[in-house]
């Protein structure tokens, strides 16, 4: 009792008289399992890891000091720092039994994620680098293989697969989307909270078993566990949201709510199309976790979001053509859309660890989502030739219509989806063999009515749908044909999908003649059955397919910074409610699940340059594609045949250089080559909706060097044009043009305030400005056709994406 009084004096008289700051977080070995006892020392003070292996250690601010982890059965780690007064630093080392491991902050290992050519991001800076879209999807963009062509949307394709390809997991439970989104600015807000990320990890392919039934990617992210009581404000012209980590007083109670708002009128109303816009995105998620004991935790995950797209169109002029031939689209509009997203997902985790080595779980999540999308929009046309004479008063004025027409499009669609998933997760650890095993059931119960058509008039003239041979010639002679819209969709169903899903995973590392080999092998069985209001003969859709994957690492011993990876797996994609319906809304429950074989090879070199720490990223892969399900893009929205009548292939190359360009920043450089193309009813070879040649993407941070806290960073990036703009009538053996090129660059400048009297209670204080689309440079996302009913030329007009915008934004935490 004495000596814990006098060791409180001592610490308390400490704390009085000098500047300190505190290191905490996690100690994991290679098998991310905690450590316990473990001796953390700097100077003569000192503290050991507790039985899940956390810490916590006050240390002197203000000047270098090297601290030391050690333990008996694992190689010593030595980290170099420099804490500022009252600084809180996580840092969770991980220490390796094989490699001497040497790192100022970040360690320089051969972890596992690297050796299963894993990409992980940092949430810090992701938490730093704003954008249009501030989040995971604002860095992706600039990721090899990752496409990202509308600034305003929160979809991505990956190495030549679609929207719907790519997994996203929070906290081992996959997220789903909404699914009437059919343009980005309706998108609203990422399910995705980056103020609430703790770890990122990204595959653009090849990726393990324990992931699921999709061809393209996986996104997998895992929410902060608060160690202290913190808050975060921000604000924009975008938007703004709110942070909240909160943990108990005896550690077993830990809460992170988050709160979003989003207004997209800046960005709308800076288009062509000029409207009365009303958006309303709004978001609440909360992650609650509770350590019942040092064996079992439980664990819940709560989001709620409205989206609410009150458009209201006024008029449009879009100028097009060639500087001998210019020419103006003028719209002016009556009528509107009103839609509504209203989404809720719930999830409920148990965790059972009787060892360090063996983990139980029992995983339940239940989506719902509520979707209407109604508008009644009258647009009248018209298309003019303009005064390109320099010298002229007029110049730019419309001078001559040459086309005049309307168009009337009405929707009255409503979605209400119900998705239950139970799951049940073992991982045993026996030596340096892993084991993971799982089963889980899934329920899909779909309500959809669709009721959408068009009508096209020119001149006073009804135009025929594409599918009706013309008997006249209009407006030369009378049309004595049917009278019917241009566009007609009507269906009303109700679906029910039921699915059973396994998977099983062998992974282990070992040494041959001191080179370090790592080897992952499992597979996976899907078994799903589909009935449908149409066709409830259920016993011709049950369908089962079986996914073998494998991967095998490889550390040189002549190069312990190079890491080499093979990849080989077959990747099913058994059809989501999307792919099972048709253009003309019908529903096929008979489809097949979709299969993309992977074959890759990747590369990882970590070396030095200037004295700080550079890797180079090198990726090539094939992907054979069978049963392929054909689609159409427009803007965001996807529409299937519902059949597998195709096959195709993609094929490429990824590189990635990143580093410290400027001293304690990172920054990366990535290029991408991709050809993927596919054979639709033996008709020939064409290329995919996301064949995109060319992807050059950085993304550059730096600061002043005598004031380090004004910060910058700049997202460039260059896409190739992707084949589109063609109307979605139109045959794509027919239509194989490209739309232009996609570029753009955003600017971001903050200047960072540390608070260190704490005054209000605030640490730190941020403000900065952005300029989205720097060069204001007009890209174009799809086509407008319109049609001169004399020459029954059609014209395609681009429809352009945001120019030059300015945004403010402000950070506080405290």
């Amino acid at each position: 009792m004495k000596k814990f009084i006098s060791l409180f004096i001592y610490f308390a008289f400490s704390i009085l008289h000098c500047q300190e700051a505190v290191l905490t977080g996690l100690i994991l070995d290679d098998q991310n399992l905690p450590i316990k006892d473990v001796n953390i020392q700097f100077n003569d003070k000192g503290s050991t890891s507790d039985i899940n292996g956390y810490y916590k250690i006050a240390v002197e601010s203000n000047k270098t000091i090297d601290v030391i982890f050690s333990h008996i059965n694992h190689k010593q780690l030595k980290i170099s720092l420099e804490l500022s007064e009252n600084e809180v630093l996580e840092f969770n080392p991980i220490l390796n039994t094989k490699f001497e491991q040497i790192s100022e902050v970040i360690l320089n290992s051969t972890t596992r994620s690297e050796l299963k050519s894993i990409l992980n991001i940092s949430p810090e800076k992701l938490r730093n680098i704003k954008g249009i879209q501030p989040g995971i999807e604002n860095i992706m963009k600039t990721l090899p293989g990752v496409s990202i062509n509308n600034e305003m949307s929160t979809q991505y394709s990956v190495r030549g697969g679609n929207f719907d390809e790519n997994l996203v997991y929070v906290n081992g439970i996959e997220i789903y989307r909404p699914f009437l989104i059919r343009s980005g600015q309706q998108e609203g807000l990422s399910f995705i909270n980056s103020e609430m990320i703790d770890d990122i990890k990204f595959s653009s392919g090849g990726f393990e078993a324990i992931y699921g039934d999709k061809m393209s990617s996986i996104l997998d992210i895992k929410y902060k566990s608060p160690t202290s009581n913190q808050y975060r404000f921000n604000s924009s012209l975008l938007g703004g949201s709110f942070t909240s980590e909160n943990i108990s007083k005896n550690n077993k109670i830990s809460n992170i709510l988050g709160v979003r708002y989003r207004d997209n009128s800046l960005l709308v109303n800076s288009k062509e199309t000029k409207s009365n816009f009303k958006p309303s995105f709004f978001d609440l998620q909360n992650f609650l976790k509770i350590n019942i004991n040092s064996k079992i935790d439980v664990s819940s995950i709560i989001n709620f979001s409205v989206n609410n797209y009150n458009f209201k169109p006024i008029n449009r002029q879009t100028n097009f053509g060639t500087l001998d031939d210019p020419l103006a689209l003028i719209i002016f509009y009556n009528g509107e859309e009103k839609d509504k997203y209203s989404t809720f997902f719930n999830s409920f985790s148990v965790n059972f660890k009787p060892n360090q080595l063996d983990t139980y779980s029992l995983i339940s999540s239940f989506y719902n989502t509520n979707e209407k999308e109604y508008f009644d929009i009258l647009a009248q046309y018209n298309l003019a030739e303009v005064n390109s004479n320099i010298g002229s008063e007029d110049l730019g004025e419309v001078e001559f219509s040459q086309g005049v027409g309307s168009q009337l499009n009405h929707a009255r669609n409503n979605l209400n989806a119900q998705i239950l998933n139970i799951e049940s997760k073992l991982r045993l650890i026996r030596n340096k063999n892993e084991f993971n095993f799982s089963l889980k059931f899934t329920s899909e119960k779909i309500n959809d009515r669709i009721v959408e058509w068009e009508v096209i008039d020119s001149a006073g003239y009804l135009i025929d749908p594409p599918f009706i041979s013309n008997i006249s010639e209009q407006p030369y002679e009378a049309n004595e044909g049917p009278i019917v819209p241009f566009q007609n969709i009507r269906s009303s169903l109700e679906s029910n999908i039921k699915r059973i899903q396994f998977y099983s995973q062998w992974e282990n590392e070992s040494y041959i003649n001191d080179n370090k080999i790592y080897y992952n092998l499992g597979f996976r069985i899907h078994h799903w059955s589909v009935n449908s209001s149409e066709d409830i003969s259920s016993n011709s859709n049950k369908k089962s397919v079986i996914s073998p994957r494998f991967q095998i690492g490889y550390v040189p011993r002549w190069n312990r910074k190079m890491i080499f990876n093979l990849k080989y797996g077959i990747y099913y994609q058994p059809p989501f409610y999307k792919e099972l319906r048709g253009y003309s809304g019908e529903l096929n429950p008979s489809v097949d699940a979709q299969k993309s074989t992977h074959y890759v090879f990747s590369n990882e070199y970590k070396f030095d340059l200037w004295k700080r720490p550079f890797s180079l990223n090198s990726e090539i892969y094939y992907k054979d594609l069978d049963d392929i399900n054909p689609y159409t893009i427009d803007n965001v929205r996807i529409r299937y045949q519902a059949n597998n009548n195709a096959f195709g292939y993609a094929y490429g190359l990824d590189l990635r250089l990143n580093g410290e360009f400027v001293k304690g920043t990172e920054s990366w450089f990535s290029f991408g080559y991709l050809k993927t193309e596919e054979n639709i009813e033996n008709r020939g070879y064409i290329s995919r909706p996301t064949d995109q040649r060319l992807k050059f993407g950085i993304l550059f941070q730096d600061y002043v060097p005598n004031m380090p806290n004004l910060k910058m960073f700049i997202n460039l990036i260059y896409n190739t044009g992707l084949p589109g703009g063609s109307p979605s009538y139109a045959d794509p053996y027919e239509y194989q043009n490209r739309l232009p090129d996609y570029k753009r660059a955003d600017l971001g400048i903050m200047y960072l305030v540390k608070n260190s009297n704490k005054l209000f209670n605030v640490d730190e204080i941020s403000v900065g400005f952005e300029i989205f689309n720097m060069f204001n440079i007009q890209n174009t996302i799809t086509n407008t056709w319109v049609r001169d009913v004399y020459s029954k030329r059609q014209y395609s007009i681009p429809n352009y994406l945001s120019p030059r915008i300015f945004n403010l934004n402000m950070d506080i935490k405290f």
